[in-house]
């Protein structure tokens, strides 16, 4: 028994002496709260509008004064604890969605060189962060505060991270901003946004969050919205513990972390654990597909050829036969000529929305009507390219039931044909990609075929995207 009690006594001055110490590897104790004089603490916008006013005098980051004490209070949204985010933590101003007052929900990324953060800071966690000779700057496309100078950003080091990022008692309740992919803005940027009636792919149907043979530092998920269409990549790491988990199958709400990818080329949502993915219900929103392959060649006979060599630059596309129509917005397919690094291939067609001004932007570029009963061995051909799709995307999809009249566009049945490759956003930003030879022999009767682009004029989804040498041939 007096072993017994020497063994408890020593334990619990071991215990004391790590609650003494404020041992940050243990989360959840009560700390003594931080006194901070409210005439100190600055609000987010003041330190987003002091690092743009800085950009605008052709600097490329804000230091705050050395003998200014300067702080900010936010609240952690992100965690490392599942090890999808590293060395950084996210915070946003605000716990609830309202983005109503003075002051909008807004978030900046720290850049701190600790591991395991969430052993000090835990999800709605509030901080004070002391903004006294930091560093405001942009790296990998979104605001982040560091250490560092007039040029860049650099990590807080270990060593006194602690006295930067002053931690509260307050735990809080984060509610993520519910919002549709097409309202999303770069405001958004460092926020918890949670999307609905979202689903994974279909042509990424089965894989994992990240630990496929061609995911090389992140696993690039590809999200749709069943509302819009409108796509995002989820990114995962591949340090990530749930990294070979099977991203579920149906549909549903996502939750995460607003931002872009690590060279500032496209918008992504980074989860915090793989439990942010709530697809639980089984019914997908796919569309009805068409699948004939790829045929090995194309037949020396043609149906139809177009290269829009005759269309005028910056004037919607004029074609006898053809349907140029605007579903939503002002913009349409236009003629476009261009002998820059992403160069046309003479005179293409091309979609863009960015500086339009509108929420949306749906623009349906059609063929004319295709018979399919008078030949055989028909395929489809053509060329895409891009200048950063920034999430907009195009589609290729097919009509048996269209008839002709542009009132009925959008009542009748279309599909896609998948097997047409099309330009991504993670594609070569100069280069011009075949589609592949597009097999349509297995299908019979009139077809129309459509280039339909979605996006909008807002900043994140404004991409560009060029279409040309398209090309019906069969086999004499």
């Amino acid at each position: 028994m007096n072993k017994f009690l020497i063994v408890f006594s020593v334990l619990v001055m071991l215990f004391s002496s790590c609650v003494k110490d404020e041992d940050y590897s243990t989360p959840g104790f009560s700390i003594t709260e931080p006194s901070i004089p409210q005439e100190h603490i600055t609000t987010f916008k003041a330190i987003k509008s002091l690092y743009e006013q800085a950009v605008n005098n052709g600097n490329t980051t804000a230091v705050i004064d050395d003998e200014t004490d300067l702080y900010i209070e936010g609240y952690v949204v992100s965690s490392d604890r599942y090890g999808n985010f590293f060395e950084e933590l996210i915070i946003q101003n605000k716990i609830d969605r309202s983005t109503s007052d003075a002051d909008p929900r807004l978030g900046f990324k720290v850049d701190i060189n600790v591991s395991s953060l969430s052993d000090t800071y835990q999800f709605g966690q509030k901080v004070y962060v002391k903004m006294t000779g930091l560093t405001i700057g942009e790296t990998s496309g979104v605001i982040t505060i560091g250490k560092g100078n007039a040029v860049q950003v650099e990590q807080i080091q270990a060593a006194e991270f602690k006295d930067i990022v002053i931690r509260s008692n307050e735990i809080a309740d984060i509610e993520p901003k519910i919002s549709r992919l097409e309202d999303i803005t770069e405001a958004d940027e460092n926020t918890l946004i949670q999307l609905e009636n979202m689903q994974l792919n279909r042509f990424e149907m089965g894989a994992t969050f990240a630990s496929e043979s061609f995911d090389e530092f992140d696993g690039l998920r590809l999200l749709e919205s069943c509302d819009s269409g409108i796509q995002m990549i989820m990114q995962t790491s591949t340090f990530s513990d749930f990294k070979s988990l099977i991203v579920p199958q149906g549909k549903g709400s996502v939750t995460g972390i607003f931002s872009r990818d690590f060279r500032d080329d496209f918008n992504v949502l980074v989860i915090n654990t793989s439990a942010d993915v709530n697809f639980e219900s089984n019914e997908r929103c796919d569309p009805m597909e068409l699948t004939c392959g790829l045929a090995e060649t194309f037949g020396t006979g043609n149906l139809l050829y177009e290269d829009f060599e005759n269309q005028r630059n910056n004037r919607p596309i004029e074609i006898e036969g053809w349907t140029n129509f605007m579903e939503t917005g002002t913009e349409a397919w236009e003629g476009y000529s261009s002998t820059s690094s992403n160069a046309s291939l003479g005179r293409s067609a091309r979609f863009q929305s960015s500086s339009s001004g509108d929420i949306s932007n749906i623009g349906w570029l059609i063929t004319p009507a295709i018979n399919l009963d008078a030949q055989d061995g028909e395929t489809l051909r053509f060329k895409t390219s891009n200048s950063l799709a920034d999430s907009s995307y195009m589609e290729v999809l097919y009509s048996l039931d269209w008839d002709g009249v542009e009132a009925n566009i959008t009542s009748a049945n279309w599909g896609v044909l998948p097997a047409a490759y099309v330009v991504k956003d993670s594609d070569s930003f100069s280069a011009w990609f075949n589609s592949g030879n597009v097999d349509l022999s297995c299908i019979a009767g009139t077809i129309y075929i459509a280039f339909k682009y979605t996006g909008s004029g807002q900043d994140t989804f404004d991409g560009i995207y060029e279409l040309d040498e398209i090309s019906v041939d069969y086999k004499l």
